[in-house]
This record gives C-alpha cells, structure tokens and sequence, in this order.
C-alpha cells in the first residue's frame, strides 16, 4: 500500500461515553438516569447486564489517561453524565461531580491530550424522565442550563464541545423503535422528542459560545447511508425515504432547510404526526439552525433497500457484502459509502468542518496465553475506512479530525457485554487492560500521520 499522509494538524482521538465505561452509577451524590432505570428491568438488556460498575472509569481514569498517552493519542472524545452534576435534572449542583470531570480534564490536559466534550451521550436524569423527558419542551430549556453549568465549569480549558450524541437514537431508536432506553413504542412522540433534542442543541450552542469564547461547537449524527437494490424507481425512493428517516430528518434544520417536505407529507400520511409540526413554535428552526463550527460524523455501515411490496421492480443488482465481510455486530465493511457520504455532507450541505467522532468495529477477539489480542479483522476495518476518508481529503472535503470508536472495549447499550469495539481489551472481572494489536498500530499510525502496507494475521 502506498503511504498516504494526512494534513497537518489533523485531529487524532478515541471516544468513549459516559454510561458506557464510568460505572460509579450511585456514588458521590450522583442520580439516576434512564439508562440506570433501563438496565435495572428485566429483559431489556441482552445479556442482563448493567452499567453499574462497566469499565471502572470513574476510579481508573488516571490508568485510561496514562494509556493515551503512552499511545500518543492526540485527542479524547469523552461525554459527562448529566445527573452525575445535575441529578434531578435540573436545580441543584453536584459539586463533586463536577469536581471529577475537573480533574479528567486538568489530567488530559497534563498528558497533552485535547479534550472533546459531549455534553449528552443519552443518560438523562431519570427525574426528568418522570416529567415527560424528552417529549416536554422544557426539557430542552433544563439542557441549555445545564449546558450552562459545564461549560462555567470547564469552558475555560475545553475547546471543543459536541451537544448531542446521535439524536436519531435518542428519539426513533428509544421512543419509536423502543431498543433504547426509556423503551418507548410511539411515533408521534418520537418525533416530538427529535424537535426537541434539536431545539436544546440550539439554545446550547448560545450557552457554550458565551462561556467558553473562541471554542469549536458542533453536533454528532450517526449515519446509515441507504444504497437502492436496483436502479428502479421503487427501490430509489426506499432509500430516500431512509435517507430521510434517518439523517435528512436532523440535517435539514440543522443547516437551515426546515424539515423535509417529502417526509413531513409522508409522516403526516402514515399517522406518525396527527396534528402535523404542532411542536414546532415560532423562531424554534432559527434556533435550532445556530451556527456551529463542524459536524460530527459517526459512521460504521451502510444499508441496501428493496422495495419488495413493488410488484415490477428491477432485478437487485446492489448486494451486501458476504458474511465474511460483516463485524460481529452482523453490520457489513463498506468503507465506499463512508467516502460518498463524506462528499456528500460537505457538497451538498456546504458543512464547513467535519470531524470523524466515531468510525469503528466489533471483533470478538480475546487475550492468548501471553496476553496478546491479535484483532488484524480491526486493523483491516480502520485502515480501509482511513483510506475512503482521505479520498474525501482529496476532493476537498474538510475533514479535521478522526476519532476512533473505542479506546476500550465496553457497555453496549441493550446488548450489554456481548460486543467488544475497544482496541484496549477489558476484562470485566478483574478490570485489566489489555492493549490489542490494533493499539499499537493505530500508535504507529498517529506518529507517522499516515498509512502504510500493513499486515495482519487476523
């Protein structure tokens, strides 16, 4: 393989969230969530696991922080728990957990590592949760001034703020499809939660300019691009329609455009909005289109779409890839629409910054008798994947950063412990850290700000 470079300054990091790796879920004043809540009921979470203890995070950060570095990982995209300082949601502050973030971040900072803040990665206050959550328009306006409280707190050291996390699945995958936590199986209240998870990014973004003067503010969205199975018109507007479910919904308004018309009239067809964009107030699509200075991109695979109720549809000619070429996660390596997508958010929508917050897989691979993770399948992924982002480089697209998805293995959500996407292995049990091979490689990578021939035994 011929040595690709990245640009200078070129952003390298890993992310993890808050829920997923912290654990200390009642420790230090902190208070429920609704994934607290979520994990606690039977049958919700595959393995019946929880995220009480997790990673041990909030013991062994010090340990986490000394890994990044010894791996010379430039930046770290990390989220705090909201009711770790605010644990009704909204009213009084929790000093000490604020008091633990300060340290992470003075500790970051100290290892020469950037810090990059998510200020919501899904675990909200589970007492807001009683009030309606997301679904309540003042839950928005108890985000902004918790948005406030953090960025008083750290805005004077963090430089780069991410409002939400993938808000697709705060909204559709919790409240409509109901995987996520609080579970719920409600279009019409899922789509009220998306205005609102936007309309609360808006009034946040106002919040961090003012605290922290001259930080970079964005959003994250995950996106599953949509392929059509043939070239027929059936199969084209599946896609469409997907596309529109599940990224043109949030980045419509985000960048201006209102919602999708084309969505709206099919929502309001099928049932999913009885009384239209009733949730809409004057001036929310002002605020919901603030400026912001890049976007986060979270991507790990595509989607073909078939139009099978189309009784003349054109032979599929589009296939996923053969089982072999799916991570354990059963999710297919198509690193082709990670590059088409990339090209596509900044030429169509004119993004002015993309940063990579999230690009990774999950591979079942354990320690052998010498400790050693052989996860070449993982080294293959984030290489081809590299690759497609620097061809969108090329092009003109401005991507800044990359963060890779995780830098240990962890909580995943309503499939517990039964996936691993670190490239430091941990073992629950004991709490260990083990550092796969795709750590050293991805240590070599950052040094030399490129790509080489790699090889692989996995």
């Amino acid at each position: 393989m011929t040595k690709i470079t990245f640009p200078d300054r070129f952003l390298w990091g890993v992310s993890t969230a808050a829920y997923q790796i912290e654990g200390a879920w009642n420790e230090d004043g902190r208070g429920e969530s609704i994934w607290d809540r979520f994990a606690h009921t039977p049958g919700r979470i595959q393995d019946g696991s929880t995220g009480d203890v997790a990673c041990d995070h909030y013991h062994r950060w010090p340990e986490d922080v000394a890994i990044m570095r010894a791996l010379g990982i430039p930046g770290y995209r990390f989220s705090v728990a909201w009711p770790r300082i605010v644990p009704a949601g909204r009213g009084l502050v929790n000093q000490k957990g604020l008091d633990f973030y300060n340290r992470l971040v003075d500790g970051l900072l100290q290892a020469g590592i950037t810090p990059l803040l998510t200020l919501y990665h899904w675990d909200l206050p589970q007492s807001l949760q009683d009030e309606g959550g997301w679904t309540a328009r003042e839950t928005a306006t108890a985000f902004a001034t918790f948005a406030d409280v953090v960025s008083r707190s750290l805005g004077d050291r963090v430089k780069h703020w991410v409002t939400h996390n993938e808000p697709w699945c705060t909204s559709l995958l919790s409240h409509q499809i109901g995987l996520h936590a609080p579970g719920w199986q409600d279009w019409p209240a899922a789509l009220t939660v998306a205005h609102h998870v936007l309309l609360s990014h808006g009034l946040a973004v106002e919040r961090l300019r003012s605290n922290a003067p001259g930080a970079e503010v964005g959003i994250a969205l995950n996106f599953d691009p949509a392929w059509p199975a043939s070239p027929s018109a059936a199969d084209y507007h599946a896609a469409r329609r997907h596309e529109g479910y599940f990224s043109r919904w949030f980045l419509d308004p985000l960048y201006g455009r209102r919602y999708p018309a084309d969505m709206v009239e099919y929502y309001i067809q099928e049932g999913y909005l009885p009384q239209g964009l009733a949730f809409v107030q004057e001036g929310d699509l002002e605020t919901i289109a603030a400026h912001t200075d890049f976007l986060g991109v979270n991507y790990y695979t595509r989607r073909v779409l078939r139009d099978t109720a189309a009784p003349d549809n054109l032979p599929q000619t589009v296939f996923a890839a053969p089982a072999s070429e799916h991570t354990a996660m059963g999710w297919e390596v198509h690193p082709e629409s990670f590059y088409r997508l990339l090209n596509r958010l900044h030429f169509e929508y004119l993004v002015p910054k993309l940063i990579i917050t999230e690009n990774g897989c999950s591979y079942l691979d354990h320690p052998d008798e010498n400790g050693r993770v052989a996860d070449g399948r993982r080294i293959r992924y984030l290489s081809d994947h590299l690759i497609a982002v620097h061809r969108a480089i090329q092009n003109g697209v401005p991507v800044a950063g990359y963060f890779q998805w995780s830098l240990m293995d962890n909580f995943e959500w309503a499939l517990g412990y039964t996936q691993r996407f670190g490239i430091v292995y941990v073992d629950y049990v004991t709490q260990k850290r083990y550092l796969k091979d795709s750590a050293y490689w991805y240590r070599d990578l950052i040094a030399r700000n490129g790509l080489e021939q790699y090889k692989s035994d996995g």
